[in-house]
């Protein structure tokens, strides 16, 4: 396989990834199915429309205020233990982006959080805890079509401004996935053997990120933050607000997908990491 061959299939995935990989997503799917359902009524297929208009309702239903988004993150969370601060001192701290929005950073002039800022909190904590860790933030920009703003940028004055001297931190500003995240990062902290990193990111998004970290020959140590989900007893929970329940289905089903994919593509080793594989 030539090197364009391997550019071009990387960035078809990217690709995929940013538009197939929206459309699966269960509230774009069933709007969608909802949508063609209507159309569909002003024509000869009426009867196919109203079912579809029914069945993209009541699937709209389900996803929205059932635990059906509990199920499927729940095991997710649930793969990797908290880490075990008794087994020593990490050498470094690997924080996935994802916490801050860059365009809208970009636009107000300071970093601006979304979302998942739990990763900012913990990493945090941990480079105050560990003073002499070198800190690690990989984020780039995971718009299919990039511009000049990158979360790593503006992710070093809000460290800063939670105490952290710029002198240990490292930006990683390239990356647009996971993959990339894993492999920009390796080159990075270019890891000696028997150092400790840790890798900050969601519990839910951490089976897919351990996965390809392995992959790219940068063993870490999971550090989970972001929780969406709490004990066994919580996963007959139901939701009153729409959005809460098709946010976290959204969520876990993009999670799913997306280890299946890497698998597919041979990204990973295996198709659901845990501690011992």
């Amino acid at each position: 396989m030539t090197l364009y061959q391997t550019f071009a299939g990387v960035f078809l995935l990217f690709a995929l990834s940013k538009t197939v990989g929206y459309l699966v997503l269960p509230s774009n799917f069933l709007i969608c199915l909802g949508l063609l359902g209507a159309i569909l009524l002003i024509t000869r297929y009426a009867g196919l429309g109203r079912k579809l208009l029914v069945l993209a309702l009541v699937g709209l239903a389900i996803c929205a205020y059932s635990p059906l988004a509990n199920f499927v993150l729940y095991p997710l969370e649930q793969r990797f233990p908290k880490w075990d601060s008794t087994r020593g001192d990490p050498d470094g701290i690997i924080v996935l982006g994802g916490a801050l929005d860059a365009d809208l950073s970009a636009a107000h002039g300071v970093p601006v959080i979304s979302g998942a800022a739990d990763r900012i909190i913990g990493a945090v904590t941990l480079a105050h805890r560990y003073p002499n860790a070198r800190l690690i933030y990989s984020g780039g920009s995971p718009n299919l079509i990039s511009n000049d703003a990158k979360e790593a940028d503006y992710a070093t004055a809000l460290f800063q401004g939670l105490g952290i001297p710029k002198t240990r931190l490292v930006m990683e500003r390239q990356s647009r996935n996971t993959r990339e995240n894993a492999e920009f990062s390796r080159q990075l902290a270019m890891p000696k053997p028997g150092e400790r990193w840790l890798l900050v990111t969601s519990a839910y998004h951490m089976p897919r990120s351990i996965g390809l970290f392995r992959k790219a020959g940068f063993p870490v140590q999971a550090y989970p933050v972001d929780w969406r989900v709490g004990t066994r007893e919580d996963l007959f929970k139901y939701y009153v607000v729409a959005n809460d329940g098709l946010q976290l289905i959204d969520i876990g089903v993009r999670e799913w997908f997306g280890l299946i994919a890497y698998r597919i593509s041979g990204a990973t080793d295996v198709l659901f990491p845990g501690p011992d594989n």
